[in-house]
């Protein structure tokens, strides 16, 4: 075996009967007072910081000693109700209300456009389309061209109704929309429409059960919510909204909306303390305005419907496009109730973090007070019971402990640095 080799195996041999022998060593803290004000000041400032972190924030603001449900079961039932004269017509719910059955997503039709006597056939594609102006058959190809388009081409290059141009003709519901659409007003009365939204929470892990209707003591709850109108303070159990209400509780502009069209998000969040009675677990709303906003292009909320029938024996429909509001009822849910476990939990975790005070001060006065390293030479002894000294020792029965353990350190000022 060369002489380098067997240097590296010696080596290696010596650094892990080293490591295998410090494995096995006992490490305690030591106990020693330096009377520096600044570090002081800093200590006890951290000292403050942390204490004051897991009282207010963990215990009173986040409750860490309570056990919680996060997840649980919720129901909505919703119902518009409201009644608008439109021209020479007189509008119900049934009319401008969809779905009509009443789930976590209700629509309100604010505004229509119509194209009236729509028949299977051939007509000229609107020129906005691209490709669609032409010269000549040639300038048309057969077939559906791209996703814009309002039907399929024939290969023919036609007149476009009673203008002087021309635009390939196409087989679809004729007249298209873009061309014979017939535009109504708004339905401005529907800003005193009213939305009533019914909802059930249920927490499984502590078996209670909320509904956010109620009525006064003495009065019938039937009754009451035949004339309430919600209210954070008045009314909290009222769960009847003027679409109004919400589009100002969006920050939001009614007319804009019966424009454009809009969702809206109607958040119902149930922060309950069981610690408390269960009658004090009350919901909250919020609104937010959920879609794009009008500067962008696709903004909006519309949907296309169509009404068939039969004229002259043969099949025709009108064609709807209704602008309104969308809103998307969200539910959220969170109980607490006090638990020793979590509370445990918690109290051992912010008396452990009380410990990084003297981690952080250590660092400082190591790494910018002790230029000298007379803090470190006091701070860290190395105790063997193979080492025996005839002064200031104390003789234990399983070793001779110089400057350990209870052994007190006072270092103040008077120390050269």
């Amino acid at each position: 075996m060369s002489e380098g080799l067997y240097t590296v195996i010696m080596g290696v041999r010596d650094f892990l009967k080293e490591y295998f022998q410090g494995f096995w060593d006992y490490e305690t803290p030591k106990m020693m007072v330096i009377k520096n004000r600044p570090l002081g000041v800093i200590y006890r400032a951290v000292q403050f910081l942390v204490i004051t972190y897991f009282i207010w924030y963990v215990f009173i603001s986040q409750k860490a000693y309570q056990e919680s449900e996060t997840h649980p079961e919720s129901s909505v039932y919703t119902r518009m109700k409201g009644k608008a004269v439109h021209g020479d017509d007189v509008l119900d719910n049934v009319e401008y209300s969809h779905p009509p059955e009443g789930v976590d997503v209700i629509s309100t039709i604010l505004r229509r456009e119509f194209t009236y006597d729509q028949r299977q056939g051939t007509c000229p594609e609107h020129f906005s389309v691209d490709n669609a102006n032409c010269t000549s058959d040639s300038d048309c190809f057969p077939g559906l061209p791209n996703f814009d388009s309002h039907g399929i081409r024939t290969g023919r290059c036609v007149q476009y109704h009673n203008y002087t141009f021309k635009t390939c003709e196409i087989m679809a519901w004729c007249p298209i929309e873009q061309y014979a659409v017939v535009r109504e007003p708004p339905l401005v009365e529907a800003i005193n429409f009213t939305l009533f939204i019914r909802n059930s929470i249920h927490f499984p892990k502590f078996k209670v059960f909320r509904v956010n209707v109620d009525s006064p003591p003495g009065m019938k709850t039937k009754k009451y919510l035949k004339k309430c109108h919600y209210h954070e303070e008045k009314a909290p159990y009222c769960p009847i909204f003027r679409l109004g209400y919400i589009a100002n509780q969006a920050r939001e502009n009614f007319t804009e909306l019966c424009r454009t069209g809009g969702v809206i998000g109607v958040f119902i969040n149930w922060d309950c303390n069981l610690d408390l009675d269960p009658s004090h677990c009350k919901p909250t709303y919020t609104f937010r305005r959920l879609d794009p906003r009008k500067d962008l292009a696709d903004s909006g909320y519309y949907y296309r419907f169509a009404k068939y029938y039969d004229k002259n024996g043969v099949e025709s429909r009108t064609l709807i496009k209704a602008y309104g509001i969308r809103l998307d009822i969200i539910v959220h849910g969170q109980a607490g109730k006090f638990s020793v476990i979590p509370t445990i939990i918690s109290t051992v975790t912010a008396l452990t973090s009380v410990g990084i005070c003297s981690i952080i001060c250590d660092w400082i006065m190591l790494t910018f007070i002790d230029k000298n390293e007379v803090y470190s030479e006091r701070k860290f002894d190395e105790v063997s019971k193979k080492v025996k000294e005839p002064t200031d020792t104390i003789d234990t029965e399983f070793s001779f402990i110089r400057s350990f353990g209870s052994n007190h350190s006072d270092l103040s000022d008077g120390v050269p640095l």
